[in-house]
């Protein structure tokens, strides 16, 4: 495990000393989880413009036109 010093601002330190409380967890464990989403947020940003990049739109298309062309069950309705 790495150690890093961090500079916030005094707000920005405040809430998240106070979310961290509300979360029952400390301020590390609050900050490392939030620097742990956002990580995993822009992974899966990459990961889905790599497999955009594959697609065909015309496959898909292909594909699309064999579903049939039918109202939704009653259950399956808003």
């Amino acid at each position: 495990m790495s150690t890093m010093s961090l500079r916030l601002p005094d707000s920005l330190h405040a809430t998240a000393r106070d979310l961290a409380r509300k979360e029952h967890a400390s301020v590390n464990q609050f900050v490392a989880t939030a620097v742990a989403e956002k990580v995993s947020a822009l992974m899966t940003e990459d990961y889905l413009m790599a497999r955009a990049k594959r697609g065909n739109r015309n496959e898909f298309r292909k594909i699309l036109a064999k579903v049939p062309d039918v109202e939704p069950d009653e259950q399956d309705r808003f």
